[in-house]
């Protein structure tokens, strides 16, 4: 369940935290980085282009283990730069991808990523009732 907080501002385009409740089934993904099926660095130099493809890795990670972006209750997002408006471009192909679920997230300028050329990357959280 997301959590809203009626102190804090609502200018924000996501719940401020996310609970469990019950049995549940947790999934952890590892960060979803902007490469095609041949492991090749997609969108070179395009912040929304490879946040683009991490959001589609991501969905697909996540089908695989029988969730989807609905069930995420916390991401993580990482872009390589020092720009803020290079996060905002990252954000916003993010948020896009999440529709109306506002789940909680944290966006950080790095310094690098893993792979050649790589300049976003997003992991996640999410949780499943228990089957």
């Amino acid at each position: 369940m997301l959590v809203r907080s009626q102190t804090l501002t609502d200018q924000v385009d996501y719940a401020y935290a996310a609970m469990a409740q019950g049995p549940a089934r947790v999934v952890w993904t590892a960060g979803a980085c902007p490469l095609d099926a041949g492991g090749n660095t997609v969108a070179v130099g395009d912040v929304p282009g490879q946040a683009a493809q991490v959001m589609d890795n991501l969905a697909t990670a996540l089908g695989e283990a029988g969730a989807a972006l609905t069930d995420v209750v916390k991401t993580t997002v990482y872009v390589a730069t020092s720009r803020q408006e290079d996060l905002v471009a990252a954000w916003e192909v993010v948020r896009g991808h999440m529709g109306e679920h506002d789940a909680p997230s944290t966006l950080l300028g790095v310094a690098v990523l893993g792979y050649d050329e790589q300049l976003v990357e997003v992991e996640a959280v999410a949780v499943l009732p228990e089957q």
